[in-house]
C-alpha cells in the first residue's frame, strides 16, 4: 500500500472499496471487513508509535511487526520498525528494514537519511550500502549530499557532489562545507542571513507566506507548502520548523519531532527560530506522551541553551 494512504488513516479519513461486479451483499459485507482491518491496522500502528516514543522499543516493534503483516508492502511501517529497531540498537534489522522502505521510494528524504543515519550508528562507510540502493538516481544524491552535510560528513557530501551535475544545491552545499571547515568563516554568514530576508528572494516570500498560516492557523495549506518549500531548499532551517509545526498540527507529532529535530542541524545563530523549534519540540512530545523530552525542550527555551 501506497503511503498516501497511512496518510489518509492519519487524517482519520475512511477508506471506501467499490465492486462493479458483485452483488450489494457482497459489496457491503467486503467494506465491513476492509473497515475491520484498516481498524486493526491503525490500533496497532498508533499504538507502536506510541510505544517508541516513551522508549518501549521491543512493545513497538511487536506492533509494527503486527502491521507488517496486515500490510506487508507498506514502506511506512518499514521505516518505522528500522528507527525502533535502531533506537534499540538492533542495527543489522534496522538496516535491512530501512533499505527496504528506501527501495520503495527512492527519492523519499527522510527513508534514505534514516538508512545513512543507521550507517552511522554502526561505524559503516557510505560504500557498504552503495550496491543495495538506486545510487544513481540524482534526487537520491542530492538527497544523500544534504543528510551527509547535516551529518558532518564532508567528505562524503564533497564525492557525492562530484557525481552531480552543477545546481544550486550543489553550489550552496560546497560553499557551506568550506565555511564550516574554515573557523574563521563568521563573517561569511551574515550575508547568508540577509539574503533570506531579501523580498526579491523566492525563499522569503515562501516564509513570509507560511508565518502567515501559522498566524492563521491555516495548517492544511502550511504542509503542503511547507513540504515543498523543503524539498526545493533543504538547507534552509525555517522551513524544517514550518513543515514540523504543520506536521504537529495535523495529527502526526512523531514526524514533526523528527523533522524539527533535523532543522536544529541547519541553524546558525537564530536563537528566535531556535526557540521556536524548541516550543514545537515540547508540543510534539507532549502529543505523544513523553513529558521528560517535552519538559526538556522547554528548559532549554527557559535557560536560553
Amino acid at each position: 500500500m501506497k503511503k498516501e494512504l497511512l496518510v489518509w488513516m492519519v487524517l482519520g479519513v475512511s477508506i471506501m472499496m467499490h465492486y462493479n461486479t458483485y452483488a450489494q451483499e457482497e459489496q457491503e459485507s467486503a467494506e465491513v471487513y476492509l473497515e475491520e482491518y484498516t481498524d486493526e491496522f491503525q490500533e496497532n500502528f498508533f499504538e507502536a508509535l506510541k510505544q517508541k516514543g516513551i522508549q518501549n522499543y521491543d512493545r513497538a516493534v511487536d506492533l509494527l511487526l503486527k502491521c507488517k503483516q496486515l500490510e506487508p508492502e507498506n514502506s511506512v511501517v518499514d521505516y518505522e520498525l528500522a528507527k525502533a529497531y535502531m533506537l534499540d540498537k538492533k542495527y543489522v534489522q534496522a538496516q535491512d528494514y530501512a533499505v527496504a522502505a528506501l527501495l520503495s521510494e527512492p527519492e523519499d528524504y527522510w527513508y534514505l537519511d534514516n538508512v545513512l543515519t543507521i550507517l552511522d550508528k554502526q561505524g559503516s562507510p557510505l560504500e557498504s550500502i552503495k550496491q543495495r540502493i538506486p545510487y544513481d538516481n540524482k534526487k537520491l544524491q542530492q538527497n544523500m549530499a544534504v543528510s551527509l552535510f547535516k551529518m558532518k560528513k564532508y567528505g562524503d557530501v564533497s564525492r557525492v557532489l562530484d557525481d552531480l551535475e552543477n545546481s544550486q544545491l550543489k553550489s550552496d552545499l560546497a560553499r557551506k562545507i568550506n565555511d564550516s571547515l574554515n573557523k574563521d568563516a563568521d563573517p561569511q554568514t551574515a550575508p547568508i542571513v540577509k539574503r533570506e530576508a531579501d523580498s526579491d528572494d523566492p525563499a522569503a516570500v515562501l516564509k513570509a507566506q507560511m508565518e502567515q498560516y501559522i498566524a492563521d492557523s491555516n495548517f492544511k495549506e502550511l504542509l503542503e507548502q511547507s513540504q515543498e518549500a523543503l524539498d526545493t531548499y533543504p538547507l534552509q532551517p525555517y522551513f524544517y520548523y514550518a513543515y514540523g509545526t504543520a506536521l504537529n498540527n495535523t495529527g502526526n507529532p512523531n514526524k514533526g519531532i523528527e523533522v524539527l529535530e533535523s532543522g536544529l542541524d541547519y541553524l546558525l545563530e537564530d536563537d528566535s527560530l531556535q526557540n521556536k523549534i524548541f516550543r514545537q519540540l515540547s508540543e510534539g512530545y507532549s502529543q505523544i506522551g513523553n513529558t521528560q523530552k517535552a519538559n526538556e525542550y522547554l528548559n532549554k527555551i527557559n535557560s536560553g541553551l
